[in-house]
């Protein structure tokens, strides 16, 4: 019996990163011979064990043979006499098929190291095409490593084309795409996962409402890279870096612009009212893939607002005071802030404006901060003498007098 670290683990050591979770792998031992050492069993599909003492993961070595479409399609064999060369050889890449073993030496039969030292994302057999999920997995492992400079392997590209032209990528449930998706989302570069998707064909699959975008011009004085596509993927990216980790704004993102697409031709590059036009493309992405609730309404409000906040020191206080209450800002305020951030990423994630500052939202929070303060009781009247409706007007009409005065201090602080 013996215990190897495997995956994340090693692989980000080798890269000098810290390490997530630690996995291992447990080759020459029987499911009774790790419960009779105090190991807890998890695993449904195939024996997983938690460490008596550190609650680690410890998987028995194994293969996988394909017995059906999908992902889910695999009959699992697990027993004392497979190696560990033959449980690294069902993972994905080459970068995470490397262990190490108690002695901290290596096992990477698979080249796996010297393709992180080449910065080279390769598929480890052709059992990589039997599972679609891999697709994805590939994809946002781009996103992670972008800024070290990896990229696909060719070989692997072309085997991920033939996965989607053979339609193993229509077998993927909403669930994995949208774990998979929101991940990409939190990654530092977005951008790598749509191009990596769109590359082998998966994103016109799985999200065509995104693939329609590139190739849609914009206009150029508002827009320096023109491609709508490439637009997103720089707003994606500048979420991101705005908001690291929250695939929340990242999401709001990605779908912002999704009614250029539906712009007709003869109207081009101009895209009149596309912030309303693309709300049901919005609301399609949310359904099919069972979005959350947090993140559709961000993204909804981020799709129909994103203009009205970027010209929010010209909306009249009444106007913003409406803005707020269509996106829910009193009774939840944190959306206001998710949504200056949000449009922050879309202003700056134009080609050559990423260093550009964006008053909105900083004066989007303050106007939102001012209307928040007006409670009922600040207002000092008589609950007892009014009607539900009087207190709403009263409310309403104090808080878009503190909008204006809150707008006029700004602009008396403003530098000229």
């Amino acid at each position: 019996m013996r215990t190897y670290l495997v995956g994340g683990a090693v692989r980000d050591r080798l890269l000098g990163r810290d390490g997530g979770d630690r996995d291992y792998v447990v080759v020459g031992a029987t499911v009774e011979q790790m419960l009779a050492a105090g190991y807890k069993q998890v695993g449904k599909d195939f024996p997983v064990f938690l460490h008596p003492q550190t609650k680690e993961e410890h998987a028995l070595a194994r293969t996988e043979r394909k017995s059906g479409r999908g992902y889910t399609g695999f009959v699992v064999h697990a027993e004392p006499t497979v190696t560990l060369e033959d449980d690294l050889a069902r993972r994905d890449l080459t970068i995470n098929a490397i262990a190490q073993d108690e002695q901290g030496s290596l096992v990477d039969p698979f080249g796996g190291a010297r393709d992180l030292e080449a910065r080279v994302l390769r598929h480890v057999s052709p059992a990589f095409a039997e599972d679609p999920v891999r697709l994805l997995r590939v994809a946002r492992f781009a996103a992670r490593y972008a800024p070290l400079g990896f990229t696909v392997a060719a070989e692997t590209m072309q085997l991920m084309r033939q996965m989607v032209d053979d339609g193993e990528v229509d077998a993927l449930v909403a669930e994995r795409v949208w774990v998979e998706t929101r991940k990409a989302l939190a990654e530092p570069t977005p951008s790598a996962f749509l191009r990596v998707l769109r590359d082998c064909g998966a994103l016109a699959k799985l999200f065509p409402e995104v693939d329609a975008l590139y190739g849609v011009p914009q206009r150029v004085e508002y827009h320096p890279e023109v491609d709508t596509g490439i637009h997103v993927e720089m707003v994606c990216d500048m979420a991101a870096r705005l908001a690291p980790g929250d695939a929340r704004i990242g999401f709001a993102a990605l779908v912002h612009d999704l009614g250029k697409a539906l712009t007709p031709a003869e109207v081009l590059p101009k895209h009149v009212n596309h912030e309303h036009a693309g709300l049901p493309a919005v609301r399609a992405v949310c359904r099919r893939y069972k979005v959350p609730a947090d993140y559709k309404a961000l993204a909804e409000i981020t799709c129909c607002e994103h203009l009205n906040v970027h010209r929010i020191d010209e909306l009249k206080p009444r106007t913003v005071h409406e803005l707020i209450a269509r996106c829910d800002g009193f009774r939840q305020p944190r959306r206001i802030a998710d949504l200056a951030l949000a449009c922050e990423a879309d202003k700056r994630g134009r080609l050559g404006l990423a260093e550009q500052p964006y008053p909105s939202r900083p004066l989007l929070l303050a106007l939102h901060a001012a209307a928040c303060a007006v409670t009922f009781a600040s207002l000092g009247l008589d609950a007892g003498s009014m009607d539900g409706e009087k207190i709403a007007e009263a409310l309403r009409k104090a808080r878009i007098a503190a909008i204006a005065n809150a707008r006029e201090a700004w602009r008396e602080s403003e530098p000229l």
